[in-house]
């Protein structure tokens, strides 16, 4: 194996970018930095020191070496499960929960992403082999692994990309009424408030949208319940909410409209912007257990034909 330490060596280092390339700190403050942070740095670095070795063990013919990626791939399902046992544990001090549907989401994330180091670490070394092969230079293995490794990058994180509400669906300012205690939004009836307090905040404070999706498809999806759920949660979490752990008035609720497949959703910011609002929602991950494609059957086509 001395002769691949080279391979080995761009390979883990091609491995490595590509999880920290995927690896990001932004309004959901996960992972945490630096514990959380450095956990997944680790990993990624094991990831793709087991891509690294694959090829240079099947070209030396140490087949049994290959078997640790069976290991590795249980190991990372094990990541997964405590990924979402720790976002399960947070989960009460959230004030909007982010919900299970989504801490499931997130988990599954971080568990791909650590496949991606594994097979841009195998793919650079692969690369790198058939050059061996070609009997070409080793500075011109060297470029042509790191070229594979830069496309697998590209490819996988374009796969990997997540689509986003604004994809499937148009957002726009709605308007909050109450017809007596009953909060209302574009006449959808959403919740009791009986304290006049409460309705006299969300009066002065409140803002809300409608959330009209562009097909059956996008209808599905916005039915799901984890889905509306990590719609209030990112709500409440970039625009600030302005309620306590005893306040359940003020608990953001998208409700959907039985009749079109319209979600409406009213909140009290901290700073009322119903722009911001609109550009939150838009930006709301589309959760993979919400992914729904009636169109893609033929009784869904056949209902939309028939509409």
């Amino acid at each position: 194996m001395d002769k691949h330490f080279i391979t080995i060596g761009i390979s883990i280092i091609m491995g490595v970018i590509a999880r920290t390339y995927m690896m990001r700190i932004d309004y959901r403050q996960y992972p945490t930095y630096p514990q959380a942070y450095l956990s997944h740095f680790t990993l990624g670095i094991i990831a793709a020191g087991l891509g690294a070795v694959v090829i240079p063990a099947i070209a030396e013919k140490e087949y049994v070496a290959v078997t640790f990626l069976a290991m590795a791939a249980q190991h990372f399902r094990d990541v997964r499960s405590l990924e979402r046992q720790s976002l399960d544990n947070i989960e009460p001090t959230e004030l909007v929960p982010k919900g299970t549907a989504y801490i499931e989401d997130i988990a599954k994330t971080f568990e791909a992403r650590n496949y991606m180091a594994i097979i841009t670490a195998t793919i650079t070394g692969f690369v790198m082999y058939i050059g061996e092969l070609l009997e070409y230079s080793i500075t011109i293995r060297t470029i042509l692994g790191i070229i594979g490794g830069v496309m697998i990058i590209v490819f996988l994180h374009k796969l990997l990309e997540t689509k986003v509400i604004e994809d499937i669906a148009d957002v726009k300012e709605a308007k909050i009424s109450f017809e007596g205690p009953i909060l209302t939004i574009g006449n959808i009836a959403v919740m009791n408030i009986g304290l006049k307090g409460s309705q006299k905040v969300f009066m002065q404070k409140g803002i809300a949208v409608e959330i009209i999706p562009r097909d059956p498809n996008a209808t599905a999806i916005l039915a799901n319940a984890g889905q509306r759920q990590a719609i209030q949660h990112n709500a409440a979490i970039q625009l600030g909410i302005r309620k306590d752990i005893d306040e359940p008035d003020f608990t953001p609720i998208a409700r959907r409209n039985s009749e079109n497949g319209n979600v409406v959703m009213a909140i009290v910011t901290m700073e009322p912007n119903v722009e911001c609002l609109i550009e939150a929602v838009r930006r709301t991950p589309i959760l993979e257990s919400s992914k729904r494609k009636p169109l893609d059957s033929y009784v869904g086509k056949k209902v939309d034909d028939h509409k």
